[in-house]
């Protein structure tokens, strides 16, 4: 290894968490990762991580060292990138952390289409509605949907997420289709996943709110389970129109309330806060971001 690798190595100790977890998302042996470490403390002439048997911290060497260190890497993959740019091949393994309906919808097909334009990049997907410890679990990108807190990750907007009020034609016919957004309190609402149906926000075309207070008839956490109990006919969802949007165009369930909206979100790729943002991982961003920009296929 070189003063780089080494450098690299030390970084994902720091943002790991642990010799031992750094050594498992590597793919090397606990005892070569330690020994690399206390290399490179003897070449800087300081302890860089105080380490115990059961515990390990920055000491002040190495919290300095880390924050440059990231500088320095970032520097150099910026470098990198702007030669190698028109003839970039991208390799290694890219693990991603993705929502699962979203990710087996929309995702998928687009990240299919992108191995085919990086024929040695290795893909790992995990799909998961439930939020992962990026840095623990060893993933270089998760995506998100919705508001997300502050934390010490980055993010970059992939695509808005916008959503739609609808039902089936039949429920339509059996129950009437509502007319103001207060009509919504009298009808059988199909929650989906966690969102808050007890006091829906939806703004008219003028910008005023209406608040709604509705009872949850039926709730899931997974898009596609709801949009079958939706074209059943059992009721009223609010649904992502990137989940709803099939449905919609074949007919199977309708739009209702369309001059009320509600706030839009956005779908984040989210990666450790790091100067050093390795290219393969910036090249999928770029492409994710162009393929499915301001105005998403699933709302044209």
């Amino acid at each position: 290894m070189g003063q780089l690798e080494d450098m690299h190595m030390f970084v994902r100790i720091v943002e790991a968490g642990s010799i031992t977890q750094a050594a498992s998302q590597l793919n090397l042996a606990k005892s070569a990762v330690s020994k690399r470490l206390g290399d490179l403390e003897k070449r800087l002439g300081t302890k860089l991580i105080n380490r115990t048997t059961r515990t390990s911290s920055l000491s002040e060497a190495g919290n300095q060292y880390y924050q440059r260190v990231k500088l320095l890497l970032g520097e150099v993959d910026s470098l990198n990138g702007e030669i190698t740019q028109k003839n970039q091949v991208l390799s290694g393994v890219l693990k991603l952390a993705v929502p699962l309906s979203f990710g087996i919808s929309h995702l998928t097909p687009a990240i299919e289409f992108f191995m085919r334009l990086h024929p040695e990049l290795n893909i790992e997907m995990d799909f998961s509605d439930g939020k992962v410890d990026i840095i623990g679990g060893g993933y270089d990108l998760a995506f998100r949907i919705g508001t997300l807190p502050d934390s010490s990750l980055k993010a970059r907007k992939i695509t808005p997420i916008r959503h739609t009020i609808c039902a089936s034609p039949d429920y339509l016919e059996r129950c009437g289709s509502p007319i103001l957004p207060q009509d919504l309190s009298s009808h059988k609402v199909l929650k989906y996943g966690h969102w808050p149906l007890a006091g829906i926000a939806l703004s008219d075309t003028k910008g005023k709110q209406h608040l709604v207070n509705v009872d949850d008839y039926f709730t899931a956490n997974n898009g596609d389970a709801i949009i079958q109990i939706a074209v059943a006919g059992h009721g009223i969802v609010i649904l992502p129109t990137f989940i709803s949007w099939d449905a919609l165009t074949k007919g199977d369930l309708v739009p209702i309330l369309e001059d009320y909206s509600l706030p839009t979100m956005h779908a984040y790729a989210v990666y450790p806060s790091t100067s050093y943002l390795p290219g393969k991982v910036r090249s999928l961003i770029d492409f994710l971001t162009h393929r499915f920009g301001d105005t998403p296929y699933w709302d044209k």
